[in-house]
């Protein structure tokens, strides 16, 4: 699980990452292709300059997408 700068959770889940608001409500998925239905992301981080892009890895493929809200930088 990781956090954006607004406090949302980007977790793992079924067909790729679920995003849930501080409040507890389910904002979207990031849906993930895949060749077989039962995949499933197991992890994520934001990285990048502006922390803007999201990788997702699963099985065999790492996935990158932009998104509009950088993550939280930990250190």
């Amino acid at each position: 699980m990781r956090v954006d700068s607004k406090g949302n959770i980007y977790s793992t889940g079924p067909r790729g990452v679920w995003i849930i608001s501080p409040e507890g409500k389910h904002l979207g998925t990031i849906l993930v292709p895949s060749e077989t239905p039962w995949f499933t992301a197991v992890n994520l981080c934001f990285a990048d300059a502006d922390y803007k892009t999201l990788y997702i890895t699963g099985r065999a493929y790492v996935y990158r997408t932009r998104v509009n809200t950088p993550g939280n930088r930990v250190f």
